[in-house]
């Protein structure tokens, strides 16, 4: 895969995630205390692994030709801990 369609795959899958992360919210605002609270901090952690693939994301961007292959595992590795986080949290917002 080059580097191009990799990049647009990921940012793509992080667009569908931030979208959802607004629909957790969203649920999370209209639960209980105690069960908003357990929600946010879960949310918080979503935001925080967010943060991380994008910036995972961002170094195979910038990357030589040559060095985002190299990075390219790291960001799938983000990716993968992301989803993995993501999915976590969907089963407990059920």
């Amino acid at each position: 895969m080059d580097r191009k369609v990799f990049i647009d795959k990921l940012n793509a899958q992080l667009k569908e995630w931030d979208v959802e992360i607004e629909k957790l919210e969203a649920k999370a605002k209209k639960s209980q205390a105690e069960a908003r609270a357990e929600y946010n901090k879960r949310i918080q952690n979503l935001h925080e692994k967010m943060k991380s693939t994008q910036n995972s994301l961002e170094k195979v961007k910038h990357a030589g030709e040559d060095a985002w292959e190299e990075l390219k595992s790291g960001a799938e590795d983000a990716f993968e801990e992301m989803k993995n986080a993501f999915n976590t949290a969907l089963a407990k917002f059920k």
